[in-house]
């Protein structure tokens, strides 16, 4: 006999990611949020994104990311999060192992299927949502957002996931 409530039930099912809100300002919120991922440890496919550098306190025209979508290792990727404070205002990321091969994914099911372990999407400045295949490290994600302070933090699960497609 199955004594769980349906609300146990719907907190057991698998869970894919977690969303939150940072705030909406200058910072180093990707840096802050990737923490408990070592973002040196992958290869990123930054497939697409609007995040510019800030210079002397003031908004700069240059952009974080490369404006053509390509694949920067895990090292050069984290030298320049930790390099530049940004404004951050959509991003497309995709993690894949050193020896995976990067491809643009583009639905749930195909992430599934291939070799990104991680995507980082973030859109208005403010929301972000991360999904994440290793469930550990999926919780290190929650508790290290809940540390930072973010807002509005839930895990994506198989019942709440309302996202088609897996861009911004």
């Amino acid at each position: 006999m199955n004594w769980r409530s349906s609300k146990e039930s719907d907190d057991m099912s698998h869970k894919r990611g977690v969303l939150f809100e940072i705030p909406n300002g200058y910072g180093r919120f990707l840096l802050d949020m990737l923490k408990p991922v070592e973002p040196a440890d992958f290869n990123w496919l930054l497939a697409d994104g609007e995040c510019y550098l800030v210079e002397n306190g003031e908004l700069s025209d240059e952009n974080l990311f490369p404006q053509d979508p390509q694949v920067m290792t895990g090292e050069a990727f984290k030298k320049r999060l930790e390099d530049a404070r940004y404004y951050l205002i959509f991003a497309d990321l995709k993690a894949f192992p050193k020896d995976g091969h990067p491809e643009d994914v583009s639905t749930y099911e195909s992430y599934m299927k291939s070799s990104c372990e991680l995507i980082v999407l973030t859109a208005d400045s403010s929301f972000v949502t991360i999904y994440c295949k290793d469930q550990k490290k999926l919780e290190l994600l929650y508790q290290n957002a809940k540390d930072c302070g973010f807002k509005r933090i839930e895990y994506i699960t198989d019942h709440n996931d309302a996202r088609t497609g897996m861009h911004v």
